[in-house]
């Protein structure tokens, strides 16, 4: 009698959350948002592409190169560090380049929207620090629903539509097993009152704070 059984039928669900996790990751969206904001601010792709990967370097390239070095090397237990008390190390080294990011927009006189949307990803940060100290924040949803916010407030009221990107990032956290459905509403309304809130309160200023 034949033992062959057949294939297990592919998990769907899993593997549309797993590619949503990485296509729209924190390091993903970092890169995109600054170009959005830095090109309505300048309107020339040279300044766009200077202004921006200040940003993008110090705020996700870097940081997430130091927490794949650490997942690699056994530090923390991969580069979404889903293990809350390993996030510590990432926080702060994120902290640490963002506000040096922030120092050199701020010396070069970067366009004051640009310097506005780092503010902002920094206030965010911190918050969303210290929640995960005592409770396992989406940092994935804070920061997709942060970008919805600035895109809107600065593209128009079309953008308020990603919040079926959000909803959409939300879930497939939930749905891998890194948060809870609270977790995830948590990190979404960190994002979109906070990062955000910060930014519209600064852009809204009509003149830059004198630094």
């Amino acid at each position: 009698m034949s033992t062959h059984t057949s294939p297990p039928r592919r998990d769907w669900r899993t593997a549309t959350a797993r590619l949503l996790n990485e296509a729209l990751a924190p390091s993903v969206i970092v890169l995109v948002l600054p170009l959005a904001v830095a090109w309505q601010a300048t309107g020339a792709v040279l300044p766009t592409v200077l202004w921006s990967s200040v940003v993008a370097l110090t705020s996700s390239v870097l940081p997430m190169g130091v927490v794949v070095w650490g997942s690699r090397t056994g530090r923390w237990d991969g580069h979404h560090v889903r293990d809350r008390r390993g996030r510590l190390i990432p926080f702060i080294t994120l902290i640490v380049l963002s506000v040096l990011g922030l120092a050199i927009l701020i010396s070069a006189e970067a366009p004051w929207p640009l310097i506005a949307l780092d503010i902002g990803m920094i206030v965010s940060l911190f918050l969303t620090g210290a929640i995960t100290i005592f409770w396992k924040v989406s940092i994935h949803s804070a920061v997709a629903a942060g970008a919805m916010v600035v895109l809107a407030l600065t593209y128009g009221a079309l953008w308020w539509l990603l919040a079926v990107v959000v909803a959409a990032v939300s879930w497939a956290r939930v749905a891998v097993e890194d948060h809870t459905p609270a977790q995830v509403v948590g990190g979404a309304l960190t994002g979109a009152l906070v990062g955000s809130g910060c930014f519209a309160m600064l852009v809204g200023n009509a003149t830059p704070i004198p630094w």
